[in-house]
């Protein structure tokens, strides 16, 4: 079953954000995953949990897949750039 890496962010650092955008699409392919959305324009049709940012949709094989790059060692180095340019909401959701 496929599994959705789902990332919701705001960036406080736009060109250091650029860097994690270079070294994070190599470690994505890596590990199956393939970008769906990222960062396009959003049309809100509800908000009443939550009003999105800036949305990221990756696509895996399965959401073991989608741990495997999250947690994996190349990737935590990566995700530091990303926690130093932006603040994000990020979920693993399994679906078709």
């Amino acid at each position: 079953m496929a599994a959705y890496l789902v990332v919701d962010s705001i960036l406080t650092n736009p060109e250091l954000y650029e860097e994690y955008k270079l070294k994070a699409k190599p470690l994505v392919e890596k590990f199956g995953g393939e970008y769906l959305a990222r960062g396009g324009n959003v049309s809100l049709k509800e908000n009443k949990l939550w009003t999105p940012a800036r949305m990221v949709l990756i696509r895996f094989p399965s959401s073991a897949d989608a741990e495997k790059f999250y947690e994996s060692v190349e990737y935590q180095e990566v995700l530091k750039i990303s926690k130093s340019s932006a603040d994000r909401t990020v979920l693993i959701l399994e679906g078709i």
